[in-house]
Order: C-alpha cells, then sequence, then structure tokens
C-alpha cells in the first residue's frame, strides 16, 4: 500500500498513470496493479515494465460507468462485459481518480459524437476546384484548429460541472457539522472551515462566470469563423468559374480563327490550282475539333498512380490530345449503360427456371474439419458438400459470360483504343457474382463437361472441359455470331492459412474479335475468403491485371485494392489507365468490381501528384465527366435463400435435353445437393471420387505396361519391381487425352495449354456420345 502513488499526468496533459489495488478473485483478493487512462482507454498491466508488450486488459471510457462504493473504493463497468472492482490507497488518491475518469469519460463521448457528426459540420463543395491540394488542406487546418478549440471549451465546461458539483456536496457536509453543536475548539475550528469554504464559493462562482462568458464568446466566435471562411470558399469558386469562362471563350476564339484561316488557304488553293478538296475535308476538320466543345462540362482531376512503364512517354505531355476526335468520339458522346432491351432476335426461345429449391440449414462443426488441413493442398482436401454450392467449377467458369454485351460492344467498336474499355470491364465484370458467394463449386472430375448454348437466344455458345485433376485444369472456349471468342484453360491454386483461404488461378484468358483481328489477352486476381474459423465468411479481390492487345500494343492496367480497414477509398475499389503502344494515356478506368465501372477520357496527363509511399510521383490526368460503361445486374428476389446465384446461375444446373453424358447437370451429388438431400450428396460424392481414383490407378498401370512393352521390343531389360515402384504413383505416366481439346503450345504466350478442337457440338447434332468416358 505504501508504494502506491497517485495519478500523474504526462506533459501532454491527456495521459494519467498509477498504482491501483484490482479485485482479482476470493483466493487472491486484491492486487496491485499499474493502470494507465489515455485517450479514453483505461487499461492496467502487472507492472510498469509491461507496457511495452503486454496488456492485461482495457475498458472503453465512453460507454463506461463509474461508480463509487465507500472511502477508497470503486467501480468502473461497460455494461456486464468488463466490470473493475479498484481500491485506492487513501480518499484523496480515490478522488483523484475519480475526477480524471470523469474528464476521460467526457471527452471520449464527446469525440465519439464529433467523429459520428463530422460529415454534417463541413459538407464538401461539389466543385471540383475544391477537391484540389490546397483547398483540401486549408480547410482541413482550419477544422482542425476549430475542433482543438471547441474541444478546450467543453473541457472548461466540464471542470465548471465538476466545481459546482464538488463545491455543493462540501457545503452541505459543512452545514451538517455545524449542526451538531460541537462546543469548545473543536466549534471554533468548524466555524473557521465554514468560512473558508465560503470564500472558496464565492471565489468558484466567480471563476464559473467568467468560463461561462468565455464560453459563450467562443462559440460566438466560432459561428463567426464559420460563415467567414464558406464566404471564402464561396469566392475561390466564383473566381475559378470566371477563369474557366475565360478559358472557354479562348477555345472558341481560337477554333474560330483556325476556321478563317483555313477557309482562306483553300480559296487561295481553288484560285491558284482549280478544283481542290470538297466539302467532306472541312466536315472531317470540324470532326476533329470538335472535342473543344466537350468543355462545356467542367473537366475532372483525377489522379491515379502512374506506372513508370508504361507512361514514359505521357509523364511531360502538354496540351490536349488531338487524336481522340474520330473513332474514339462515339464512347464520348453516349453514356454507356447495360440495356436489357433485347431485340427482336434476342427473344429467349426457353422459359427458364428462375428459382432453386432452398438452401437447408444445417450445423457443421467447421473446426473438426479444418484444424487438419492447414498448408495443405485445397484440391486434395477431402470436403463435405455443407461447403459448396450446387454448381460445378465447369459452371462457375462459363458464368464469366453474364456480361456477355459487353464483349458484343466491344466487337462493334471501330478504335482498338475504344475497344480495349469494353474488354477491360469485361474482365472485371466477372468478379461481381462473387461478393457474397462463400460457397465452394464441385471440383470436376477428370473428363467432366459443361455446355452453356445460348446462340439462339444470345448469339454465343460456350464449352467447358476438365482437362486435368492433378493439378486441377478446366479449358473453356466460347464463341459468338458478334464476332468474337472466348478461350481459358484455368488451373486453380489454392491454400488454407488457417484464419483465410487464399485461391490463385493460374493461367490466361483470351479474347479474340474478328473485326481487326485483334487479340487480348489477361490474367485473374487472387481471391481471398476470409472468417474461415471464426466470424462471417466474407470474400475480397486484390492483384494487378494487364489487359494487353498483342495486334496493336495497347494496354489496360487494372489494379484491384484490397480491403483495409484503416483506409478512406470505397471498398473493392478498382482502377486503371488505358494506354496505346507509345504509353500515352487515353482513357481512365475506375468503379469496384461488385457495383459498376466507369471510363474517362483523358485530355492532358502530367506529374507532380502527390508522392506515393515509395516516394514515386503520381500522373495527374485531367479528364473529361466520368461515364458508365456497367453496373451490375440486381440479385433476383430471395437470392440469400438460393445461395445469391444470379439469374443466370440459376438456369446453369437446369436439365436439358441431348448435353452430354459427362455434363455436369448429370453429375448425381451435385443434383442431390441442388435438392436439399446433403448426407445422400456426401455419400455419392465419395463414390465418384473414388471411382475417379480407381480410373487413375488404371490409366498408370496402363502407361506402365505399355513402357515395359516398348522397352521388350527394343531389347532393353525389364525392371520386375517397375510395376511396384511407389514413385510412378504420380510421375508423369497418366496416358489420358481430353475429348474436346487437344494439347499445343499457345501462339501467343508460348505457354502449353489446352485448345478447342472441334466437334462436340456436330456430335451433340448427331446425338453421338460413343467416344464419353462414364465418370458418373
Amino acid at each position: 500500500m505504501s508504494d502506491s502513488k497517485a495519478p500523474t499526468p504526462t506533459p501532454a496533459g491527456d495521459t494519467y498513470k498509477g498504482w491501483v489495488f484490482k479485485w482479482t478473485n476470493y483466493i487472491k483478493g486484491y492486487q496491485r496493479r499499474w493502470f494507465v487512462l489515455s485517450n479514453g482507454l483505461l487499461s492496467y498491466y502487472r507492472t510498469q515494465a509491461e507496457m511495452g508488450h503486454t496488456c492485461r486488459g482495457t475498458i472503453n471510457l465512453a460507454t463506461a460507468t463509474i461508480t463509487v462504493d465507500d472511502a477508497c473504493n470503486f467501480v468502473i463497468s461497460n455494461g456486464g462485459a468488463q466490470t473493475y472492482h479498484l481500491k485506492a490507497s487513501c480518499e484523496v488518491e480515490r478522488q483523484r481518480w475519480i475526477t480524471a475518469l470523469e474528464l476521460a469519460k467526457a471527452k471520449a463521448a464527446r469525440m465519439q459524437q464529433e467523429s459520428d457528426d463530422s460529415g454534417d459540420d463541413f459538407p464538401p463543395s461539389s466543385h471540383p476546384a475544391l477537391s484540389g491540394q490546397g483547398g483540401g488542406s486549408q480547410n482541413s487546418e482550419v477544422q482542425s484548429a476549430l475542433r482543438t478549440l471547441g474541444s478546450k471549451v467543453e473541457d472548461l465546461s466540464t471542470c465548471n460541472d465538476l466545481i459546482s458539483k464538488h463545491g455543493s456536496a462540501l457545503q452541505r457536509s459543512l452545514s451538517e457539522l455545524d449542526s451538531l453543536r460541537l462546543t469548545g475548539e473543536a466549534g471554533d475550528k468548524i466555524r473557521q472551515v465554514t468560512e473558508r469554504a465560503t470564500l472558496f464559493r464565492i471565489t468558484s462562482n466567480a471563476m464559473i462566470n467568467a468560463c461561462r462568458d468565455f464560453l459563450s464568446l467562443a462559440q460566438a466566435h466560432s459561428k463567426r469563423w464559420q460563415k467567414a471562411l464558406q464566404a471564402e470558399r464561396e469566392q475561390r469558386v466564383r473566381l475559378e468559374e470566371t477563369l474557366e469562362t475565360l478559358a472557354k471563350q479562348h477555345n472558341h476564339l481560337e477554333r474560330a480563327f483556325r476556321g478563317a484561316a483555313q477557309a482562306n488557304a483553300a480559296a487561295d488553293s481553288k484560285s491558284s490550282a482549280g478544283p481542290g478538296p470538297g466539302k467532306g475535308e472541312a466536315s472531317d476538320e470540324d470532326d476533329d475539333n470538335e472535342f473543344f466543345d466537350a468543355m462545356e462540362e467542367a473537366p475532372e482531376f483525377i489522379t491515379v498512380p502512374a506506372d513508370p512503364h508504361f507512361h514514359k512517354s505521357s509523364s511531360t505531355a502538354s496540351g490536349f490530345n488531338s487524336e481522340m476526335g474520330g473513332d474514339d468520339q462515339s464512347l464520348n458522346e453516349e453514356p454507356l449503360t447495360m440495356s436489357q432491351e433485347p431485340s427482336q432476335e434476342l427473344v429467349p426461345l426457353k422459359k427458364r427456371r428462375t428459382r432453386i429449391p432452398d438452401k437447408p440449414n444445417y450445423s457443421l462443426n467447421l473446426w473438426s474439419i479444418m484444424k487438419n488441413c492447414i498448408g495443405k493442398e485445397l484440391s486434395k482436401i477431402p470436403m463435405p458438400v455443407n461447403f459448396n454450392e450446387p454448381i460445378s467449377m465447369l459452371q462457375r467458369l462459363s458464368e464469366d459470360l453474364e456480361y456477355y454485351e459487353l464483349l458484343d460492344k466491344a466487337a462493334k467498336c471501330h478504335s482498338s483504343l475504344e475497344q480495349l474499355c469494353y474488354v477491360a470491364a469485361f474482365s472485371v465484370s466477372s468478379y461481381s457474382t462473387t461478393v457474397h458467394r462463400t460457397g465452394k463449386p464441385f471440383n470436376p472430375l477428370l473428363g467432366e463437361t459443361y455446355e452453356l448454348d445460348r446462340r439462339r437466344e444470345y448469339g454465343y455458345r460456350s464449352l467447358c472441359e476438365q482437362v486435368s485433376h492433378h493439378p486441377p485444369a478446366a479449358a473453356h472456349h466460347a464463341i459468338s455470331d458478334r464476332g468474337w471468342t472466348l478461350r481459358q484453360e484455368i488451373t486453380v491454386a489454392s491454400k488454407f492459412r488457417g484464419k483465410y483461404l487464399s485461391i490463385m488461378p493460374l493461367g490466361t484468358i483470351h479474347a479474340i474479335f474478328e473485326k481487326g483481328n485483334n487479340h487480348y489477352t489477361w490474367k485473374k486476381v487472387t481471391t481471398t475468403v476470409h472468417n474461415i474459423i471464426v466470424g462471417k465468411l466474407w470474400i475480397d479481390q486484390s492483384g494487378e491485371i494487364d489487359v494487353v492487345n498483342h495486334t496493336t500494343g495497347d494496354r489496360c492496367h487494372l489494379k484491384f485494392a484490397p480491403y483495409s480497414y484503416f483506409s478512406r477509398d470505397v471498398a473493392r475499389k478498382v482502377t486503371g489507365v488505358v494506354m496505346d503502344k507509345d504509353g500515352k494515356a487515353h482513357y481512365v478506368l475506375s468503379g469496384t468490381w461488385d457495383e459498376k465501372m466507369e471510363f474517362s477520357r483523358v485530355m492532358q496527363s502530367s506529374r507532380g501528384g502527390e508522392n506515393g509511399a515509395e516516394g514515386k510521383q503520381k500522373t495527374v490526368y485531367q479528364t473529361l465527366k466520368a461515364r458508365e460503361i456497367w453496373r451490375r445486374n440486381p440479385l433476383p428476389e430471395g437470392a440469400e435463400t438460393m445461395y445469391y446465384f444470379t439469374l443466370l446461375a440459376l438456369t446453369l444446373n437446369e436439365m436439358e435435353d441431348g448435353v452430354a453424358p459427362t455434363d455436369s447437370r448429370r453429375r448425381p451429388d451435385q443434383r442431390l445437393m441442388e435438392d436439399g438431400r446433403w448426407d445422400e450428396a456426401n455419400s455419392e460424392k465419395q463414390r465418384l471420387e473414388e471411382k475417379q481414383r480407381s480410373a487413375r490407378r488404371e490409366r498408370e498401370r496402363e502407361a506402365v505396361s505399355q513402357r515395359t512393352a516398348s522397352q521388350s521390343d527394343e531389347g532393353e531389360p525389364i525392371d520386375e519391381d517397375i510395376l511396384n515402384d511407389s514413385s510412378l504413383k504420380y510421375a508423369p505416366h497418366d496416358n489420358y487425352k481430353a475429348l474436346w481439346f487437344e494439347r499445343c503450345d499457345d501462339p501467343i504466350n508460348g505457354e502449353p495449354v489446352h485448345i478447342y478442337k472441334g466437334g462436340y457440338w456436330e456430335a451433340k447434332e448427331r446425338s453421338s456420345w460413343e467416344g464419353c468416358p462414364d465418370i458418373f
């Protein structure tokens, strides 16, 4: 008890520290602990040395209650979850702690309220000039000063209330003593203390009145300062609007001067050389200058990180890009919203389902399954269907065609840069279906296929086939009558890290357009599933994508920002820049992968933005007003009970006539799960997996037999133990070949891939499936 000391403030005046006795249990009773009060949080440690590394407990005073038990004891509780029973060494020390705690609680509650209402005090102006670096820093500086002054004024107000409260209590106590009618020396002492208390009350009242006057004056001046700040803002906006008007007038005068000069030159050429260029070329010149009309809308300043590899030529560019007039004009003048109105030739010929059976609510001990899976390859872990959704990975790949309209529009583009905007938006749109989809698709069996025939409805049809099992790889090929082809081979590498699951798609996606013979490639980003063990599952996409046009050299660099609790940016943000082969930026893309994407035409680019985290300068793009290029389709009604499937996903597992016997629609465990019979689905899933393993072992034995036979024909000695060699289990002796895809080297990047060799749709027309394996 003698080592206890009163809390002492730090030089900043916002932190209190000291020894206090804390109730631990009935065996040890009260134990001395080192308590620290800072920023509205009360924390305690066993010793002062623990402050740097081990905190034994923390309670937030903003929502806590402070009660006094007796002369030395007091209790701090936040409503039941945390309760500290504390005891000070004496009544004076207890009162110091109570005063410090009440001040800290009032300040914490005030800061929490200011944090909740901070967006209403100073609404940001919608004018683009006010979003600049200078205006933003000055505005934040003034707001910080006002918040500091307001905090100090509130501290005075709190002290005022405390003095009034304790002064009244002291006066009441002295009055009670005076009524005891004590005589002699004790009575004289009491009267002396009463007189001093009266003087203290008079002095305190004077100080309270002065504080009240100061508080009123400070509040009045605060309102005046806010009005002055708003007036300065409006004055600045008016000045910038005047400068903008002058710039527009200058542009119109310059265009008029150029037109007059060209007219004079045309007249001179007619008089000297006879008939010259006709009316059509003058019209073309007007089209080239038409981009000045876009200045009618105030340009916005969008700052994006510059990539030194792609911005070599645009880093010092000045003036407007006059090459944006011709082919790209349509992308600037028309809002590119996703039209859902089908034309006469796109009317669906078949009414497809819009619901599936609701997902049953089955409980599962997740930890008992996951604790032995840490560090293993996900594809090698036997998983119950409780973690799945009733579609296969082949059907999930086919969902990339959810927004096929983007490719249809891209096929109609005359400009490769405009086409690249659509292809980049399409690459982002494939992730929009994953935001709520925490279920794992079924791993396809080797030789499993899936067809998605929408040719008579939307002009395209696609085919997927599982071409490899270890590692799992699926080949996809889609072709459209609108002039585009999409193909990809995706291998999924996944690791379970204990708290989250990382899914890394490996492989390249190709989009080829007949018009212009443009060939685009890109890869997928990493998908992360969080809160695997505890909490609600949620999915994030992160990484970077380069969409490259191998015909023209154009490229779009897209960046998927990972979610961060401390980031002020919008969640699931995606940004990108469309550049030509020389690295000059033409369009800026921005949006979110779960909602929409917008594009803006770049009119001017320059270095000089704020330095990035690594000290690199950012490139500032002056762009026209952003327009929408893609927006996510709304989910169907009741999607939360149907695995959050989209309208397309609801139709993927719908039975159709004439599909191959290896089609995912015919997979029994997947069908049982969709019907809600999960126990039967688990049994069927194990049966199918064991059948697949048996078929693999049979192929390995055949491969070894062929190898030994070839050695015998060549006269080489045969190793009798070769058939029992366990190392051959995973040796590349599996002679399996895909049925509808053939393995070759990609002509674009040289990677070994499987490319569709044809024959599937012809076999479907003939209903000839003799070559299909029996996998179900």
